[in-house]
C-alpha cells in the first residue's frame, strides 16, 4: 500500500497537478467570500464568521474532488495497467486503500491551505474575533465530506471505462447523495418519512457540524458510509477478471 500511495502522492505534488487543483479552489473560494459582490461575501455578513465559505465549499469539492478520483481507477483500465498492479505483490484492498489515503492528503492540503480564511476574517472582525470551537467542527465536517465524495470517486471510478465518464459520475453520486435526499424530503411528499429522508443525505449531517456541534451520530454516518463505499470498490475490484482492462 506504502508504494501505491507514494506513487500517487508524486503524481499530486511531484507535478502541478495537487497545486493546481487545490489553488483552484482556493480562488473560486475567495472571489466569491472576499470580491464578488453577493450574498455570500463575508462583508456582506455583517459579522466575523466563516458560514458563507462553509456553504460554498461542499458545492466546489463537488465539482474538485472528482477531478482527484476519476483517475485513479479508470485510468488505469483505459490505460491497460490494471491487470499489471493486480500481478504485482499487494492486496487489492491495498491498491483502494493507497490510492484514496492519497487523495485525503491532498483533501488535507487544499483544506489548509483556506486556513488564511480564518485569519483574515479574525483580523477584520474589529477585534471581536471568531468562534474557533465552529471553526474547527465546520473544518472537521468539511474534510469528513470531502473524504466521503472521495470515496465516492473511487467507487465510480472501478466501474467507469474512462476517466471523462468516471468524473461526470462522480458529480452526480456526490450531488444525490449530498443535496439529492434533503431536496426531495423539502417538497414534502412522504408525509412523516420526509425526515428520514433528510437524514439519508449528507447534507442534514455536515449541517450539524456546520453550527459547532459535533454528534457522535454524524461522525458515524460519516465513517459507515465512507467504510462502505470503499468496501464496494475493493468488492468490485476483486471481481474483475485479469485481462479485461487489456480488452477494451
Amino acid at each position: 500500500m506504502v508504494t501505491i500511495l507514494k506513487k500517487e502522492l508524486r503524481y499530486f505534488f511531484g507535478t502541478f497537478n495537487g497545486y493546481l487543483i487545490s489553488g483552484a479552489f482556493v480562488v473560486i473560494a475567495a472571489l466569491f467570500l472576499w470580491f464578488f459582490d453577493n450574498e455570500y461575501n463575508v462583508f456582506n455578513l455583517g459579522n466575523a464568521s466563516l458560514s458563507s465559505f462553509f456553504f460554498l465549499a461542499p458545492w466546489l469539492l463537488l465539482f474538485i474532488v472528482p477531478a482527484m478520483t476519476m483517475r485513479q481507477l479508470a485510468e488505469e483500465k483505459q490505460m491497460g495497467t490494471l491487470d499489471w498492479l493486480f500481478a504485482q505483490a499487494v492486496n487489492k484492498h491495498e491498491i483502494v486503500l493507497g490510492k484514496y489515503f492519497a487523495v485525503l492528503i491532498l483533501i488535507l492540503f487544499m483544506l489548509s491551505c483556506t486556513l488564511i480564511f480564518v485569519y483574515t476574517t479574525a483580523y477584520f472582525s474589529m477585534g471581536d474575533g471568531i468562534d474557533l470551537g465552529t471553526v474547527f467542527s465546520g473544518y472537521l465536517g468539511l474534510f469528513l465530506l470531502a473524504a466521503l465524495f472521495a470515496a465516492l470517486g473511487m467507487l465510480v471510478s472501478t466501474l467507469a471505462p474512462n476517466q471523462v465518464v468516471a468524473y461526470v459520475g462522480s458529480i452526480i453520486a456526490g450531488f444525490i447523495l449530498y443535496y439529492g435526499f434533503s431536496g426531495l424530503a423539502s417538497y414534502n411528499l412522504l408525509g412523516q418519512f420526509d425526515y428520514f429522508m433528510q437524514q439519508i443525505g449528507s447534507e442534514f449531517h455536515y449541517n450539524g457540524f456546520v453550527k459547532g456541534v459535533i454528534d457522535t451520530r454524524d461522525l458515524l454516518y460519516f465513517v459507515l458510509l465512507i467504510a462502505l463505499v470503499l468496501w464496494l470498490a475493493y468488492f468490485f475490484i476483486l471481481n474483475k477478471k485479469p485481462g479485461a482492462s487489456a480488452e477494451k
